[in-house]
């Protein structure tokens, strides 16, 4: 089973940037098609971004799409999302986790999370 540590969140203005990390344990993460999730205040948690397990095919949610890139490194079982022109709307708690081959779906358990608040 993968275990997951999120990091790299905090307090940006408007237009600032942030680069989150999502370290996992267990040889099988390079097996696995990765993506990020956030929660918004009061909200469902959403998908955000994946990345195949060799890290050639990415996807975007329309939300994020030309600001957000998903990026990893096998070699240090780590998953990166590095974020620009954050919006207001962008405040949230953001997750990774290991998809279902082939979807978008996550499995397993959720690590804590990392907050990223963007301010007006």
């Amino acid at each position: 089973q993968v275990q997951l540590v999120e990091s790299g969140g905090g307090l940006v203005q408007a237009g600032g940037s942030l680069r989150l990390s999502c370290a996992a344990s267990g040889r099988t993460f390079s097996s696995y098609a990765m993506g990020w999730f956030r929660q918004p205040p009061g909200k469902e948690r959403e998908f955000v971004a994946r990345i195949s397990w060799s890290g050639g095919n990415t996807y975007y949610a329309d939300s994020v799409k030309g600001r957000f890139t998903i990026s990893r490194d096998n070699a240090k079982n780590t998953v990166y999302l590095q974020m620009n022109s954050l919006k207001p709307e962008d405040t949230a708690v953001y997750y990774c986790a290991p998809l279902v081959a082939g979807t978008s779906r996550p499995f397993g358990s959720w690590g804590q999370g990392t907050q990223v608040t963007v301010s007006s």
